[in-house]
C-alpha cells in the first residue's frame, strides 16, 4: 500500500496523477483537515504534524510514503526529515526534477507563506539545475478557496491575478509549489498567457513512485480516504474533485 498525505485536498491532484502511473496499487490518502491550511503555521508547528503524520503511514504499513503536502516537503528540507520506516519521495525534488528536463532557467514558484518562507525551492532548485533564477511569491488566500470549492468564477480568478502580479514579467514557467493550485491552473493560464509554462509536480512524483515500487505493485487498485475533519464534507469533496481530476 501507498501512503499520501496534504493538510487537505489538494493532495488529490497528487493522488490522480499516481492512479495514472499505477492504477492497481492499493493507496490511503489523509486529509489533515483538522489542521488546514498548513501554509499559515509555525515552522515548529508543521515539524510537528509532520512527525505525527509520518508516524501515522508507519502504523498503516504502507511501503512508500509519497508526498502531496509541498509545505511539509519545505518543512522536512529545512529541518531534516523525520525518521519512516517507509521511503518517502519529497515534492519539491520532484519539481526540481522536472524543471531541470524542461530546460528553463527562470521560474517563479507560487506557494504558501510557511513554503515560501523555509526557502526550500529555492536551495532545492538552485543546488540541481546551475544557473536558474527562482522567485518565490506567496499565494496564501487560494488554499481557503480550493478548500471551500471556491474554484470557478470572478473570486477564484481576482485572487490568482494579485498572486501572479507579484511575479516578474519575463518568467519562462511557473510552479505550482502547493497541491492546491493545480485547481486553479486555468485562471493562472488566463492570467499569465500561453509564454508561461506551468509546472505541477504531482505528474514527476506519480513517475518516480511507479519507478520506485516498479514490479511490486499488487493491489486491488483500491482507495482508502481519511480525514482528520469533517468526514461527511469530506466525501463529497473528494467526489467531486476526483471526478473533476480524472475526466481532465
Amino acid at each position: 500500500m501507498i501512503g499520501l498525505f496534504d493538510s487537505g485536498l489538494g493532495g488529490l491532484t497528487v493522488l490522480a496523477r499516481v492512479r495514472e502511473r499505477l492504477p492497481t496499487a492499493d493507496v490511503i490518502f489523509f486529509a489533515d483537515q483538522a489542521h488546514v491550511p498548513y501554509g499559515d503555521r509555525t515552522h515548529g508547528d508543521l515539524l510537528r504534524l509532520l512527525r505525527a503524520n509520518l508516524a501515522r503511514f508507519d502504523e498503516y504499513g504502507v511501503e512508500a510514503v509519497v508526498m502531496a503536502c509541498n509545505t511539509s516537503c519545505a518543512i522536512g528540507e529545512r529541518y531534516g526529515w523525520p525518521s519512516s520506516r517507509a521511503p518517502v519521495l519529497d515534492l519539491i525534488e520532484s519539481a526540481a526534477m522536472a524543471v531541470e528536463r524542461s530546460g528553463l532557467r527562470r521560474v517563479g514558484v507560487v506557494a504558501t507563506a510557511a513554503t515560501v518562507g523555509a526557502g526550500s525551492y529555492g536551495r532545492t532548485l538552485r543546488g540541481r539545475v546551475a544557473g536558474i533564477d527562482v522567485v518565490e511569491v506567496p499565494a496564501p488566500a487560494l488554499v481557503p478557496l480550493v478548500e471551500s470549492g471556491v474554484v470557478e468564477g470572478d473570486e477564484a480568478r481576482a485572487a490568482v491575478a494579485e498572486v501572479c502580479a507579484h511575479l516578474p514579467l519575463d518568467l519562462e514557467a511557473v510552479i505550482f509549489g502547493c497541491t492546491h493550485y493545480p485547481v486553479l491552473e486555468a485562471h493562472f493560464k488566463a492570467v499569465l498567457g500561453r509564454g508561461v509554462a506551468l509546472i505541477d509536480p504531482a505528474a514527476m512524483q506519480a513517475q518516480r513512485a511507479a519507478e520506485l515500487l516498479g514490479d511490486r505493485v499488487e493491489g486491488s487498485g483500491r482507495t482508502i480516504y481519511v480525514t482528520s475533519g469533517d468526514e461527511t464534507a469530506f466525501t463529497a469533496a473528494v467526489a467531486r474533485m476526483m471526478g473533476a481530476l480524472v475526466s481532465t
